[in-house]
């Protein structure tokens, strides 16, 4: 498997924006309860797919939206 980038940059804005939601919503809403704690870290993972711009479930699934580049020769 290689780590190319699998993720178009409007995806990428999107989760970065929907990871940092989600980490302000689960340790600052909803607190110390272990619900909060687990949205916060989903929110984690989230922010780190958009910040790297590989995800490996998009990966897993074959999923591929950025047009790949032909091998230089």
């Amino acid at each position: 498997m290689t780590f190319e980038r699998n993720l178009p940059l409007w995806e990428r804005g999107v989760r970065i924006i929907g990871g940092a939601a989600m980490m302000a919503v689960g340790g600052l809403v909803i607190g110390d309860k272990m619900i909060g704690y687990s949205i916060a870290m989903a929110g984690v993972m989230v922010l780190m797919t958009g910040l790297v711009g590989f995800c490996p479930a998009c990966a897993l699934a074959g999923r591929c939206p950025i047009p790949r580049r032909a091998p230089r020769a």
